[in-house]
């Protein structure tokens, strides 16, 4: 998990009487198991030229929107000044309101929140999460994660929120859910570099209430200038308060006041092997890759053992990467061609807009490989060819999407 390991040991702590249940295995996603046919026309298909594949990372998916989300949250703009954290502290217990005005009493500090976090666990991974207030905490993040109402809609509608690292570290594929031990099930419906060390995702209050994280225990300190004194909010927070500094600022020489307790870790340096917080964060993602590439990559993980070759070669050869997206003849409808009947089975809300359209390539593609999933793609060898052959009854066809994702994997290699 990112983050120092004092932090998650002090989230523990606080949430140690609401602490979920462990259970084995690996973090799940969900994923259709039903396996039915489709019963289509064969298609006319275009060439690829095996040598020399379409360049993936340079198509970039479009689709007309099917939700306007600034009319669910709307944007950032100019009514939102961003004013990121210099300090990230976690109490053992609630921060009261009186240590909240002490707080903003100290020198340099100009706004204080308190949220709610803990520690819960996904199939025995630990993940740390702050519960907030999409409408109060927006200013609190980088101006590029602020300006996406994707990122703010997705907190009010209960979903998760992962920084960003950690779904690259854990694997998470957004659109897909999670189930908490012991707890509910979340969606990940966006991932953004939120700029909080050692904070793996974001969810509501009331979604923290449901996994019973600690109420009032972290704190979020802004300033006019970066050098907030850890040792003063260290003291105010008692006993066994770990604090981070969230900007990078060069490190002076400490003082006797501002030397960690014994036996205390040194919550505010990062640990051998750690790498240091991105200095410039990137743009938030809502489930919408940038590239075709991106987007089969992405869509692939959805059935562990499927390559994403094989998405991309189904892609050109039913829609040359939605140039032509029907309808077909046999009424087979979007960049991956599919039939009403069978996108009403194994259709996906794959970019977390609410809604599975059949003409996004966001949907399209990830529901391309649920619905080969749920027919044997991901085992390779012959049940792989048989779920090829399901999407399009024809075994030229099996032969054609193979060598096209045969002449991808060489080009991408």
């Amino acid at each position: 998990m990112s983050g120092l390991p004092s932090l998650r040991a002090v989230l523990l702590m606080a949430a140690a009487a609401v602490a979920l249940t462990v259970a084995g295995g690996g973090v799940a996603v969900v994923l259709g198991d039903d396996t039915s046919r489709t019963a289509r026309e064969t298609p006319r298909v275009q060439a690829l030229r095996p040598a020399q594949p379409e360049r993936l990372d340079r198509l970039v998916p479009s689709t007309a929107p099917v939700n306007d989300q600034r009319a669910d949250f709307g944007a950032g703009g100019p009514g939102v000044t961003p004013t990121p954290p210099h300090l990230l502290a976690v109490a053992r217990g609630e921060v009261s309101k009186r240590t909240r005005h002490a707080l903003a009493a100290i020198r340099h500090v100009q706004k204080v929140a308190v949220a709610d976090a803990g520690t819960v666990q996904v199939s025995g991974t630990g993940v740390n999460l702050l519960a907030v207030d999409p409408a109060e905490f927006r200013s609190w993040t980088p101006k590029t994660v602020a300006d996406q109402p994707a990122v703010w809609s997705a907190l009010a509608r209960g979903e998760l929120v992962a920084e960003s690292s950690a779904a690259r570290r854990l694997g998470l594929v957004l659109g897909a859910g999670y189930q908490v031990d012991g707890g509910p099930r979340l969606r990940l419906a966006a991932s953004a570099p939120l700029g909080l060390k050692g904070i793996d995702g974001l969810v509501s209050k009331e979604t923290g209430a449901r996994l019973g994280l600690a109420r009032g225990v972290a704190v979020l300190l802004h300033g006019a200038r970066p050098d907030i004194s850890q040792a003063r909010v260290r003291r105010l927070l008692g006993s066994g308060a770990q604090v981070l500094s969230l900007t990078a600022t060069p490190r002076k020489p400490r003082t006797t006041a501002d030397q960690p307790q014994a036996g205390q870790p040194q919550a505010d340096q990062p640990q051998a092997g750690q790498p240091r917080a991105r200095q410039t964060p990137g743009p938030a993602a809502a489930g919408r890759p940038t590239s075709y590439l991106d987007l089969y990559k992405q869509s692939a993980t959805r059935c562990p053992g499927l390559s994403w070759t094989v998405l991309a070669a189904i892609g050109q050869v039913e829609s040359s990467h939605g140039r032509n997206n029907g309808p077909s003849s046999a009424g087979a409808l979007g960049p991956m061609q599919f039939m009403p009947a069978t996108w009403k089975a194994y259709g996906v809300d794959g970019d977390g807009d609410g809604k599975a359209d059949i003409w996004s390539p966001y949907d399209a593609v990830p529901g391309a490989a649920n619905y080969l999933c749920a027919n044997g793609a991901g085992k390779g060898g012959q049940k792989l060819r048989k779920a090829i052959w399901f999407y399009n009854h024809s075994w030229d066809y099996v032969n054609k999407v193979l060598g096209i994702a045969e002449a991808y994997a060489r080009a991408y290699a």
